[in-house]
């Protein structure tokens, strides 16, 4: 299991587990984060938008652009900031620390 810290925007800190090989979406919604996911991650929208941090962030391999093109839609964008869609556990991201951006509203959980 790789572990994640997920940073709510009030910063409490959420712990979550995933098996190697899910996405950081997956293990986000289990955890009962607002990351709404809309496209189902198919990167269609930036609603699983998260902010890596920046001890993290260069571990990640780079974005694509079509990731790049829906950060630039995405609210609270910051210089780490990923879509979780795209963000693949694996055991060296053991102990990723990602925040949900203030701005973050996930309307199924309305």
């Amino acid at each position: 299991m790789v572990r994640v810290n997920f940073i709510t925007a009030e910063g409490a800190r959420i712990a979550a587990e995933g098996a190697a090989g899910s996405r950081l979406l997956e293990v986000g919604q289990a955890a009962g984060m607002s990351l709404e996911g809309t496209c189902e991650g198919q990167m269609a929208c930036s609603t699983c938008h998260v902010v890596v941090a920046s001890e993290w962030f260069g571990r990640l391999p780079p974005a694509s652009a079509d990731e790049e093109d829906m950060l630039d839609l995405a609210a609270g964008v910051a210089r780490t900031s990923r879509l979780s869609c795209q963000i693949v556990l694996t055991e060296a991201l053991d102990g990723i620390e990602v925040g949900i951006p203030a701005e973050a509203h996930d309307m199924q959980m309305r």
